[in-house]
């Protein structure tokens, strides 16, 4: 593992600003922006690989106070916040980017990312209209899901959000491709017709357990061993959720929880790319 230090922020920025698309920082033309859109995705990079903060207000007091050398030019809060939406479409583009999305094997899976507690549903305003309700083994929620696809040592091959009452095989010609043979997920990804058209689509064999109402069916001792192996998807939501803090109730706006979903998930493939 890859001990970070502070110094290790200029790596990080000249890193990201190799591989963030070049675009005009103003194209309306007028006062040019006081931080560009590297300097914007590293700072909310290294938010998610070194200081584990919640909210954007957090980082921009973190920034303003102790990477003041570094960021001599940091606008106001308010200013700040909308220019993070700004860069969140280019931040999207280098997740797609950094994406293990030619693995011949993933391991995929969904998970509910509430927006507030199930009692506040009824007057929860921020995203009404977007997120809707969804059950799990832990029960009725509220907000949105997580849908992905890993490679066997944990990398993100693919993702996808949707609001919570999205079925999870609806979602299988977004997360896999030509490239994955062989998708491993539990038995809601089992559906024949939907297994059907993913073959007929991509070529993709899909391996998931026999629902409990089913009958058991023979499997080789390779499918067993992948079968075994879907609870690292498990152990990747979990430390979504507890570690980075994925599930947040702080956004004010629909698009401020895609901002704040993004830098998570951009944050944790950098993670396991690098090692970190």
């Amino acid at each position: 593992m890859l001990s970070l230090c502070s110094h290790h922020i200029v790596d990080l920025y000249v890193w990201v600003d190799e591989l963030v698309p070049k675009q005009l920082d103003n194209p309306m033309g007028g006062r040019p922006p006081l931080l560009t859109a590297s300097e914007l995705i590293t700072l909310q990079v290294w938010n998610v690989l070194m200081l584990h903060q919640k909210t954007l207000k957090d980082l921009h007091r973190f920034t303003r106070e102790y990477l003041d050398q570094e960021f001599p030019h940091l606008p106001k809060y308010s200013a700040f916040v909308d220019a993070c939406h700004r860069v969140t479409p280019q931040m999207w583009q280098l997740l797609e980017y950094l994406l293990a999305d030619e693995a011949p094997i993933k391991i995929m899976d969904s998970t509910l990312i509430p927006v507030c507690t199930l009692p506040r549903a009824q007057h929860h305003r921020v995203a009404r209209g977007v997120a809707q309700f969804g059950k799990n083994h832990q029960g009725w929620q509220f907000g949105f899901k997580l849908h992905a696809a890993i490679t066997l040592t944990g990398q993100l091959s693919a993702v996808a959000l949707t609001p919570a009452n999205v079925f999870d095989a609806q979602v299988m010609p977004r997360i896999l491709n030509p490239f994955t043979k062989i998708a491993v997920g539990d038995s809601h990804y089992g559906a024949k017709v939907m297994g059907r058209i993913i073959w007929e689509k991509y070529g993709t064999v899909i391996i998931a357990p026999p629902h409990y109402k089913q009958k058991k069916k023979v499997a080789a001792p390779w499918q067993i061993d992948l079968l075994n192996q879907r609870s690292k998807i498990e152990t990747v939501f979990d430390f979504l959720k507890q570690h980075l803090h994925l599930v947040s109730s702080f956004p004010r706006s629909v698009f401020g929880y895609l901002v704040h979903y993004v830098r998570i998930l951009l944050g944790y493939q950098i993670m396991m790319l690098f090692g970190v």
